[in-house]
Protein backbone atom coordinates (compact mmCIF):
# COMPACT_ATOMS: atom_id res chain seq x y z
CA UNK A 1 0.00 0.00 0.00
CA UNK A 2 1.45 3.55 -0.98
CA UNK A 3 -0.37 5.41 1.96
CA UNK A 4 0.65 4.54 5.44
CA UNK A 5 -1.01 5.68 8.24
CA UNK A 6 1.37 6.92 11.60
CA UNK A 7 -1.54 7.25 14.16
CA UNK A 8 0.63 4.99 16.46
CA UNK A 9 3.64 7.79 16.31
CA UNK A 10 1.44 10.61 16.70
CA UNK A 11 -0.72 8.95 19.58
CA UNK A 12 2.88 8.35 20.58
CA UNK A 13 3.59 11.64 20.74
CA UNK A 14 0.45 12.72 22.02
CA UNK A 15 0.81 10.33 24.97
CA UNK A 16 -3.04 9.26 24.31
CA UNK A 17 -4.06 5.76 24.90
CA UNK A 18 -6.30 4.33 22.08
CA UNK A 19 -8.87 4.28 24.58
CA UNK A 20 -8.97 7.93 25.33
CA UNK A 21 -8.91 8.88 21.68
CA UNK A 22 -11.86 6.36 20.84
CA UNK A 23 -14.00 8.41 23.49
CA UNK A 24 -13.20 11.93 23.02
CA UNK A 25 -13.52 11.16 18.83
CA UNK A 26 -16.53 9.23 19.06
CA UNK A 27 -16.01 5.94 17.67
CA UNK A 28 -15.37 2.71 18.68
CA UNK A 29 -12.03 0.87 20.03
CA UNK A 30 -12.19 -1.54 17.17
CA UNK A 31 -12.52 0.62 14.61
CA UNK A 32 -10.08 3.18 16.02
CA UNK A 33 -7.57 0.19 16.56
CA UNK A 34 -8.19 -0.69 12.89
CA UNK A 35 -7.14 2.91 11.92
CA UNK A 36 -4.18 2.65 13.80
CA UNK A 37 -2.80 -0.53 12.62
CA UNK A 38 -3.45 0.25 8.69
CA UNK A 39 -6.01 -2.13 8.38
CA UNK A 40 -8.44 -0.14 6.52
CA UNK A 41 -9.12 0.86 2.87
CA UNK A 42 -10.58 3.55 3.71
CA UNK A 43 -11.48 6.25 6.40
CA UNK A 44 -14.04 9.33 6.44
CA UNK A 45 -12.76 13.12 6.38
CA UNK A 46 -15.35 13.53 9.29
CA UNK A 47 -13.58 10.92 11.13
CA UNK A 48 -10.13 12.02 10.04
CA UNK A 49 -11.07 15.30 11.26
CA UNK A 50 -12.33 14.14 14.81
CA UNK A 51 -8.32 13.01 15.06
CA UNK A 52 -6.75 15.24 14.15
CA UNK A 53 -8.90 18.10 16.03
CA UNK A 54 -7.70 15.78 19.77
CA UNK A 55 -4.46 15.37 18.60
CA UNK A 56 -3.88 18.55 17.56
CA UNK A 57 -2.30 17.83 14.72
CA UNK A 58 -2.51 17.84 10.86
CA UNK A 59 -3.93 15.57 8.43
CA UNK A 60 -0.14 14.89 6.83
CA UNK A 61 1.09 13.61 10.90
CA UNK A 62 -1.29 10.88 10.44
CA UNK A 63 -0.81 9.77 6.62
CA UNK A 64 2.01 9.21 4.09
CA UNK A 65 2.64 8.85 0.99
CA UNK A 66 5.24 6.07 -0.24
CA UNK A 67 5.75 5.72 -3.60
CA UNK A 68 6.16 1.95 -4.33
CA UNK A 69 9.61 0.73 -5.67
CA UNK A 70 7.80 -1.00 -8.52
CA UNK A 71 6.10 1.67 -9.90
CA UNK A 72 8.55 4.23 -11.41
CA UNK A 73 8.02 6.38 -13.94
Amino acid sequence: MAIILRLDRVMADRKISLNDLAAKVGIANVNLSKIKTGKISAIRFSTLEAICDVLDCQPGDILEFKREENNTK
